[in-house]
């Protein structure tokens, strides 16, 4: 998939839907051949979204005329992993091997992945053996990792080569291979040398030997990097694609840059529902009414037991709140200006750390800097609401003071203990982006109000 396809994934506008009205009248009216056309004129990404609108009568027709054209393969590694779970069960092993003999061996195992293990094994069995190889080596890296993104399919040259004879070569295997923007130069022992791209290429005479032009500074991950590190380096080298090397720093694929915009994408998307409290799902909207519930019920709790805390709390205050009725009306703004803010600086950390801009050795110049913010956002705030306090409650006299004082540090503190939470699971290996749903909220909230209250009570002599 290119840049565009994976945008083109994500359209809603009224192209998409003129598109979907289209094959949905078409098949109404059993126009097959009609169909046949429109489908071979779309783009594979565009049919994936179209398909994932259809109902499961539809996708049935629908599919049975995609299986006709040469671009099955590519509109089954573009669809949704929930759908394409429930399209190839109505398949046959035969059929899909001979489907993912076609495409790329990286979207292959893809697909592999994604589908039940006993019928990725029963495909396996009936692919060609030089295809069956190719995917079981590919299989043996974690999805997740360079090896698992990695695809085998790349333009490798040997550095005693001259630039005439290797501009021969790529004229006769540019069609096989992948990203031959950029030439990856080994050693005869099949060590990575160098790099050029096919620009240089073609810019030095043909009699010059490939070791003399390359770049022997090659910029390459190995082949256990997580695929957020892959991710990294080529946002920050601005490459097209990166070279993947083995532990003997043997080149064994590349990692391009469409696929890395897959992982971009699907690790913003795990981050956002992770920090909204919703699990990490991507296909969370596809999922039943049950299952959708049953991923975000063990976040809610969180957020329950939270809730149930501070009830506890503000019950044992019970005869401060008989003798200072107004303090109950502050409770919402001192609760909701806490969690705001710990949920904002907590984001700014898990994006900044997601995208290299948080430097995880100087940690203290990050907290501080987060610190001082909530100390002049509560500083502000809370001479905005000691103001309001004294005109709307004269009495008792100091409530302002309470509540100004009180929101100053509650935005000071959470703003803090927003920024080390995800900074503290990040140092231990955990996803930080957990800390921003319910759990740093639910316990500034608890805290917020503790705090609340003792501020209260001793201010005012309660």
């Amino acid at each position: 998939m290119s840049p565009t396809e994976s945008a083109r994934r994500e359209m809603i506008g009224s192209e998409g839907m003129v598109l979907l009205d289209m094959i949905r009248r078409l098949n109404r009216r059993s126009a097959t051949g009609h169909l046949l056309k429109l489908i071979q004129k779309t783009h594979p990404a565009d049919m994936a979204w179209v398909f994932r609108h259809l109902n499961e009568e539809e996708r049935s027709k629908i599919f049975n005329i995609i299986g006709q054209t040469e671009v099955v393969g590519e509109f089954l590694s573009e669809l949704d992993d929930a759908i394409l779970v429930d399209l190839v069960q109505e398949l046959t092993p035969k059929y899909l091997a001979s489907i993912l003999a076609d495409i790329p061996s990286d979207d292959a195992v893809d697909i592999l992945e994604t589908i039940p293990e006993d019928l990725a094994a029963e495909i396996s069995k009936h692919m060609e053996k030089e295809d069956r190889e190719e995917v079981e080596g590919l299989l043996q890296y974690h999805p997740e990792t360079a090896g698992g993104l990695m695809s085998p399919d790349f333009m490798c040259l040997d550095e005693s080569l001259s630039i005439g004879e290797a501009i021969s070569i790529i004229q006769q295997k540019s069609e096989e291979m992948e990203m031959v923007f950029y030439l990856y130069i080994q050693h005869e022992d099949g060590k990575l040398a160098g790099v050029i791209s096919l620009r240089e290429l073609l810019m030095n005479a043909p009699g010059r030997k490939l070791k003399d032009v390359m770049n022997s500074k090659v910029i390459s991950v190995n082949t256990d990097t997580n695929q957020g590190e892959v991710a990294h380096v080529v946002s920050q080298y601005n490459i097209l694609a990166v070279p993947v090397v083995d532990s003997s720093y043997n080149l064994v694929g590349i990692v391009t840059v469409d696929d890395i915009i897959d992982v971009i994408r699907e690790e913003a998307t795990e981050d956002f529902l992770q920090m909204a409290g919703a699990g990490k799902d991507r296909e969370i909207l596809l999922k039943s009414t049950f299952d959708n519930a049953m991923l975000r019920a063990p976040w809610l709790f969180a957020s329950w037991v939270g809730g149930i805390m501070a009830m506890i709390i503000i019950g044992s205050f019970e005869q401060e709140l008989a003798s200072v009725l107004a303090l109950a009306s502050f409770i919402p703004i001192v609760m909701g200006m806490g969690g705001n803010i710990a949920t904002q600086s907590s984001t700014i950390i898990v994006r900044g750390i997601a995208t290299g801009r948080v430097n995880m050795n100087e940690l203290l110049k990050v907290i501080l800097k987060e610190f001082r913010v909530g100390l002049l956002l509560g500083f502000v705030y809370g001479i905005f609401l000691g103001v309001v306090s004294f005109f709307l409650h004269r009495d008792p006299t100091l409530l302002g003071v309470v509540v100004g004082l009180s929101i100053f540090v509650i935005m000071a503190m959470s703003a803090t203990l927003g920024t080390i939470i995800p900074l503290i699971l990040k140092r231990f290996g955990f996803d930080a982006a957990i800390a921003t749903g319910p759990f740093v909220t639910t316990a500034i909230d608890i805290v917020g109000v503790l705090m609340y209250f003792y501020t209260a009570k001793v201010i005012l002599h309660l």
